[in-house]
């Protein structure tokens, strides 16, 4: 009888293993499902400049227009290639030609700095600026991601502290307790030395979680002219010339406005700055704002997408009149293209690195706009698990 139980009971717990069996294994493949999307997700950072534009900030407004690409570049050199967004808003104050103009968030960087080309220091001149107007727009109106791993970060640039006499304007302290929760942080710069600017950009960085730093009116920018700038200048052309672009009538809208924004900052641009942003679109995390939307060479060689999933009409007219056979081909040509510039852009932005480290002063760099804004996004970033090894920014 005690035998017959047992064999009851071995039966009934093996078909319960079976029975089971399945439904642990749907469990492992959702979690290892799960894994496999948190995985694969880059982090990400996005970063808004709020930029005093009056007179007195035209030095550091012609710094920041040279070295965005170096402070992009700087963000891109984590261990973890994040992806970038950049967004603006530049104030002046009441009176003036504008009180704040709003840029928002975005990876394409290239039509962003295209407007930001555009700015030019005017008004002010009477104290106190529309400071406040600019953060509640930094913070209230920008699209910043609800994703609690993203690293947030606002940095307010400027030489006058805020009008408080506005009363009908929201105060700092209540924009910075809505910055609080939406986990973004404030960091200050003050430009120049004014004495009455310097506590308030103080207070607000510690309301804001952030970093407060002072530059000259200039911006203490790094600014070293290199031997290879000429030479990386053409291969960022020559890497735009690998693009095709395809999609509806609204798309290539949108990458008109892409391209055109492009040639302007081939034809305005220094030759160190169009280095710099040739060596960011070469970067993993640069990528997005070479290649923008709906671009065929990345989409089919990467395997997203299918060249027969494509309709005939969103193909630009150059490919439409091929032979299957030679469309593909022309992305596989386009695509070995890119891969071979993107290589020797790598090779001479080294070459650029080391020479700029044996130019510069080491001292005088550290007191930079560069390197301010390095030190407090490598501190801050690393709450996210975001890792820079260099003790340096990149120039």
């Amino acid at each position: 009888m005690n035998t017959k139980l047992i064999a009851l009971a071995l039966l009934a717990s093996t078909a319960v293993g079976i029975a089971t069996f399945p439904t642990i294994q749907q469990a492992n493949a959702v979690t290892t499902h799960k894994n496999t999307i948190v995985g694969i997700q880059k982090p990400s950072i996005e970063v808004v400049f709020v930029l005093d534009t009056t007179s007195s900030m035209s030095g550091l407004i012609q710094a920041a227009k040279e070295k965005i690409w170096s402070i992009a570049s700087t963000m891109a050199s984590a261990q973890q290639n994040p992806d970038i967004k950049m967004g603006l808003v530049a104030f002046r104050d009441r009176g003036d030609a504008y009180v704040t103009k709003v840029l928002d968030l975005s990876a394409d960087l290239d039509s962003m700095y295209a407007q930001l080309m555009d700015f030019r220091a005017q008004g002010g001149g009477d104290g106190p600026e529309s400071v406040n107007q600019a953060l509640d727009d930094a913070i209230n109106r920008i699209s910043w991601s609800q994703d609690s791993d993203v690293y947030k970060v606002t940095f307010l640039i400027g030489d006058a502290p805020p009008h408080m006499d506005y009363s009908d304007d929201v105060k700092f302290p209540a924009t910075l307790q809505k910055a609080k929760q939406k986990d973004i942080i404030v960091n200050t710069i003050q430009s120049g030395q004014q004495s009455n600017t310097t506590p308030v950009w103080q207070n607000i960085a510690q309301l804001g979680y952030g970093e407060f730093f002072q530059v000259e009116n200039s911006g203490n920018a790094v600014a070293v002219s290199t031997p290879f700038d000429k030479k990386l200048s053409a291969l960022a052309a020559s890497l735009e010339d690998t693009r095709i672009f395809y999609g509806d009538a609204e798309q290539r809208e949108l990458q008109k406005r892409k391209i055109s924004a492009g040639k302007k900052l081939h034809s305005e641009l220094s030759e160190a700055a169009k280095a710099r942003r040739s060596t960011f679109n070469a970067t993993a995390s640069g990528k997005a704002n070479l290649l923008g939307e709906n671009e065929l060479v990345d989409a089919i060689s990467s395997g997203r997408i299918e060249f027969d999933d494509i309709s005939v009409e969103e193909l630009p007219a150059s490919l439409q009149a091929m032979a299957p056979t030679e469309q593909k081909k022309l992305i596989e040509t386009r695509a070995q293209r890119r891969d071979e510039i993107k290589k020797q852009i790598k090779q001479l932005s080294a070459s650029r690195s080391k020479y700029i480290a044996e130019q510069i002063d080491t001292e005088a760099a550290m007191s930079s706009l560069d390197e301010k804004i390095y030190s407090a996004v490598k501190k801050q970033a690393k709450s996210k698990g975001l890792v820079y090894d260099s003790d340096r920014a990149e120039y």
